[in-house]
């Protein structure tokens, strides 16, 4: 990473990972003119962290087509990664490097020094301007490949029954429908009479990956759509995912996800750039890429993080991944049915006071591709946030006064995470569970 502080804030961010021996991020000293002159230049101590900080703005907004990429990175000052974190990040974030950097024995004497000096660093923008976007509407295809739409589902008919109606509606003219029913009980005459190339398969095991794998293994498209069964799509869904494929020349088009009619898409996810995240429930992937690194990780079955372990084997191969904001999808989040039924549908959050936290399989991708350190990090950052249920997870007062409970019931805590490093060590020493695709 170009500013090392920032495994502190995102300690399992596919950007830390390096991609066939280099990084994602550009040389900045290659970038175009033009982009140079919309990047704003911010003040550091040393004119290397200036370069940096170029070529981390390029990538956060909007930069793709970066060839000449940075090998090599040079170590940079206490105080350049103190106004790193200044500059881009909010000042309760500041305090918590900090108190890290102090609880990890570092000399007190150059961390409060540092983080002094840097106090007038002036704010920086992550997301605008935004560059290097694309006239959509000007981009028209030539060739239209076979798409094949993957569907798990289970339990969830009604909502289903919208899912291929939307389907029904697509302008792309090219594409088949699998659908892999775990439904119990199966409802054959659900399928009957819809205007769609569908393909129902109906597998007696409850069990996510296994569906989506089964599905990709039956798929004749040149390009696999990965989607839900709890999701509402425009008509243009699959002509954008495909777009994006043929515009960037990319190999994933990761669509963006809203949770309410009418809602915004999120400032980071509404123009294009390469993407740090791939969301199986809205992801275009180059059927050629599940040949080249295998489907997906079955250690993930009835847990947590299955796509994030994809994507980073996406990323770590060199594979370009663009988020797509025009393919958007309006994700239902049903409160029954897919793997709400198999399992938790939180990384952190627990059922019962006797389960690990997080779930296993989230440790046992975090310290698989990020190591152990970077693991602990991201389990000091997210456990205290996870206290509180769900439905609170966007109160600051609840949230604040659950990170204070956690401290009553702190025995009850490290005896969840014992368990969860244990479990994950064991999926750890069995190895991944990744089939290939011939």
């Amino acid at each position: 990473m170009l500013f090392t502080f920032y495994k502190y804030i995102q300690p399992t961010h596919y950007f830390l990972l390096k991609q066939k021996g280099a990084t994602v991020f550009p040389n900045p000293e290659a970038l175009p003119k033009d982009i140079l002159e919309q990047l704003p230049v911010v003040p550091y101590k040393t004119p290397v962290a200036q370069l940096y900080d170029l070529s981390w703005q390029a990538i956060q907004k909007g930069w793709v087509e970066a060839e000449d990429k940075l090998t090599r990175i040079e170590a940079l000052s206490i105080q350049d990664n103190y106004q790193f974190i200044r500059a881009y990040f909010n000042a309760p974030w500041v305090w918590y490097v900090l108190l890290l950097r102090l609880l990890s024995f570092k000399n007190p004497w150059t961390e409060f020094s540092a983080f002094f000096k840097s106090r007038n660093m002036p704010k920086g923008n992550l997301y605008q301007p935004t560059i290097q976007q694309p006239d959509w509407e000007d981009i028209t295809l030539t060739h239209m490949p076979l798409v094949t739409v993957v569907i798990p589902t289970l339990n969830r008919y009604p909502y289903l029954k919208d899912v291929l109606a939307d389907l029904e509606l697509q302008d792309y003219p090219n594409f088949e429908v699998i659908v892999v029913d775990q439904s119990d009980p199966f409802q054959k005459a659900f399928y009957e009479g819809w205007n769609l190339n569908l393909n129902v398969l109906y597998q007696e095991e409850k069990a996510l990956w296994l569906a989506r794998n089964t599905a990709i293994k039956q798929s004749q498209g040149e390009y696999v759509l990965l989607f839900d069964d709890d999701s509402r799509i425009e008509t243009d869904w699959i002509t954008n995912h495909v777009k994006c494929l043929h515009y960037y020349n990319a190999d994933v088009s990761s669509g963006v996800s809203i949770s309410k009619v009418g809602a915004k898409v999120p400032k980071h996810y509404s123009f294009f750039r390469v993407s740090d995240q791939l969301d199986t429930g809205n992801a275009m992937v180059k059927k050629d890429v599940f040949k080249q690194i295998g489907l997906f990780d079955r250690q993930f079955e009835k847990q947590r993080m299955g796509d994030g372990e994809f994507g980073a084997r996406v990323y770590i191969k060199g594979y370009l991944n663009v988020s797509n904001p025009k393919a958007k999808r309006l994700h239902l989040k049903v409160n029954s049915g897919g793997l709400r039924d198999m399992g938790s549908w939180d990384a952190y959050r627990v059922k019962s006071w006797l389960d690990a936290r997080p779930v296993p399989s989230v440790l046992y991708y975090y310290r698989r591709y990020f190591g152990n350190k970077n693991a602990l990090l991201a389990l000091i950052k997210n456990v205290p946030l996870s206290i509180m249920p769900y439905r609170f997870k966007h109160h600051k007062w609840l949230t604040l006064f659950g990170m204070f409970f956690m401290i009553l019931i702190s025995p009850i805590v490290l005896y969840q995470l014992i368990k969860s490093w244990r479990l994950s060590s064991k999926k750890i020493q069995q190895g991944p569970k990744i089939e290939t695709l011939d």
